[in-house]
């Protein structure tokens, strides 16, 4: 180890960490090349499936703040962090269910709303593994990036 690298982490945390965020990054896009071929592909042509990506970004929102309110707690479970469970689980289910209501009322095709809806799932299966695998607050966690 030269004196220039931070000796805080072992090289092969730094490895795996750098794998973890490889993959997450090519799930990550994936997910979104399925949203934006529900989006232009030329049978359906409309970008209103696009407000999902809206869902995507507040997502995380609740974890956060419960995690910074409940930082000192050491209980395994507080009312906050069940607060933020619930607000989570209701902007998750409505990213699922905004397709679903566009393609009801016709204003997207089915085969584009089921692209939407894979492309829901890998992103936000993206978004679950990144705080599985960052965000334990251990030595391997996302703050050091």
């Amino acid at each position: 180890m030269t004196s220039s690298e931070p000796n805080y982490l072992p090289k092969a945390h730094l490895q795996m960490a750098s794998h973890a965020l490889v993959a997450l990054s090519f799930s990550g896009a994936i997910g979104l090349t399925f949203l934006m071929l529900g989006c232009a592909l030329e049978d359906y042509g409309v970008y209103w499936p696009l407000f999902v990506l809206i869902f995507h970004a507040i997502s995380p929102i609740p974890h956060f703040i419960a995690k910074r309110v409940t930082y000192d707690s050491d209980a395994t479970s507080s009312a906050c962090r069940e607060l933020a469970y619930f607000f989570t689980t209701g902007i998750v289910v409505s990213a699922f269910g905004f397709p679903v209501i566009l393609a009801r009322v016709a204003v997207i095709k089915w085969g584009a709303c089921g692209l939407v809806l894979a492309g829901n799932a890998v992103i936000f299966l993206t978004i679950q593994g990144f705080f599985l695998i960052f965000g334990r607050g251990d030595d391997f966690s996302w703050e050091q990036w």
